[in-house]
């Protein structure tokens, strides 16, 4: 089968010449996304970190390692989002900012940190409640929301195949010097050395970028001892005064100067095996984002790439939606979890939240030099024939075959998988649900066609309707 007038994809651009900390650094930004963190936190924090570095005399090995690190430092933070937005009643990404600025060992800072930012605008009873869900989920709670996060950062990353010095930098970031941080309250040297400076870079990026230079370096001495290797806040005197740093620091992009750190001699090309592993990384942390979306990215890449075969399309073209089908939704790290995860319909506001969700993802890939030719195609798929979709509203003759197959894929997953907001559909219902859609002039005929036959074939069986 197969769609002669439709069948064109986007190819990939030449990916000789491409660094892993191109792709990377600009991945990064999603990562800050989805930490509550302005654009640019994790390329800032690496800058910082990697100064330090320099004025250490860091080998080039532990340089590699320690870039990597700063730059992924958040790569399990959508894992516990869910979690903190239901504990708090509040936008998991409004509390993971706020928090970053908190001395959690302090209780006086703690228990303000908490009765501000529980269920904002809810009633004073909804205010209570959220108090004392966090209050009853106590330090044992904090524990858990960071050992959800630095475990499954330290597994993307090695999925990655990144040295394991970078792994055990994002599993060890929230350790403290003097034993009081998390997950296993490791204490001075028995903290790797790159974990002790991502925690110091980061934490002073976020100050610096909130009250200025000064009082993140105020915070630092503060914190000397406590959360901080005494030898790292002063090694950061070396450059308080190094005016083109800090405006580099400061400046729109970031990245750019993030490359001048990166060891000349330890750079690591990509190749197309390379895209394929960070895609699905990636993927990884968007679905992790939500229990209602577990592996929702791998199905609707797999179902993609299934129907592009279905259909016979080249294999190049096979590969490029099998990774759109995985980065579709990366705009979603951008969406509060009291929208993903409510137990209702949503209202008109939170719908047009929700609808931002695929211009984020045309913004964040366009920004990425290896997955740049996917953006367009991956924030397509809610457009419809009829040209009733989002965001664009594109319409038929706008939309190739490999838009047309993620948009019959993501609708045939999210349909057939749980979802907070209603029962449980049966196969036969999820497929008649899609057949009024492909009447209607929404969903392309032939591609539902093309379902059909792959899942007849046996190429898919969503958990949900095993039965």
């Amino acid at each position: 089968m197969r769609l002669a007038s439709y069948d064109s994809v986007e190819r990939p651009q030449n990916v000789n010449d491409l660094r892993l900390s191109d792709v990377l650094s600009s991945l990064s930004y999603a990562l800050d996304l989805t930490s509550g963190q302005p654009p640019g936190h994790a390329s800032r924090s690496c800058l910082i970190g990697m100064r330090i570095a320099s004025e250490l005399r860091f080998d080039a090995d532990d340089r590699s390692a320690l870039f990597y690190g700063l730059l992924l430092k958040d790569l399990g933070c959508s894992t516990n989002a869910s979690k903190m937005s239901y504990l708090f009643g509040a936008d998991d990404h409004d509390t993971k900012m706020a928090s970053k600025t908190v001395d959690w060992t302090s209780f006086l800072p703690r228990v303000g940190y908490v009765a501000k930012h529980v269920a904002p605008g809810g009633t004073m009873l909804d205010k209570v409640h959220a108090f004392l869900r966090v209050a009853v989920s106590g330090s044992a709670g904090a524990k858990s929301l960071i050992e959800m996060r630095c475990e499954r950062g330290a597994e993307i990353a090695r999925d990655l195949m990144l040295p394991d010095e970078t792994a055990e930098a994002i599993r060890s970031l929230d350790e403290h010097y003097d034993g009081g941080g998390h997950p296993e309250g490791l204490k001075g040297d028995d903290i790797p050395l790159l974990a002790r400076i991502l925690g110091l870079a980061q934490t002073v990026e976020v100050f610096a970028i909130a009250h200025g230079i000064d009082a993140a370096y105020d915070m630092a001495a503060t914190r000397r001892g406590t959360w901080f290797d005494p030898q790292l806040v002063d090694a950061m005197n070396a450059f308080r005064n190094d005016d083109a740093f800090w405006k580099s620091f400061f400046s729109e992009a970031p990245e750019s100067a993030v490359k001048e750190f990166e060891p000349e001699d330890r750079v690591i090309p990509v190749d197309e095996d390379a895209l394929d592993r960070i895609a699905s990384g990636f993927a990884r942390v968007v679905d992790a984002k939500s229990p209602w979306t577990y592996k929702h990215s791998a199905g609707v890449s797999m179902i993609s790439a299934g129907l592009a075969e279905t259909l016979g399309m080249p294999i190049e073209n096979v590969r490029t939606i099998r990774r759109a089908g995985l980065l579709h939704d990366l705009g979603k790290l951008g969406v509060s979890n009291q929208i993903l995860d409510k137990p209702g319909k949503l209202d008109a506001t939170e719908i047009a939240a929700m609808r931002k969700h695929t211009e984020f993802t045309h913004t964040l890939l366009n920004r990425v030099s290896g997955f740049r030719p996917l953006a367009t195609l991956a924030a397509s798929h809610h457009e419809r024939l009829d040209g009733k979709g989002y965001h664009v509203g594109r319409t038929a003759n706008d939309l190739p075959t490999a838009a047309r197959i993620l948009g019959v894929a993501d609708m045939y997953e999210a349909l057939a998988a749980k979802r907070p907001y209603r029962q449980d559909l049966n196969g036969a219902e999820v497929m008649d649900i899609m057949t009024r859609n492909v009447m209607s002039g929404g969903l392309c005929p032939d591609v539902f066609s093309a379902l059909k036959t792959y899942l007849a074939n046996g190429g898919f069986t969503p958990a949900a309707i095993a039965a």
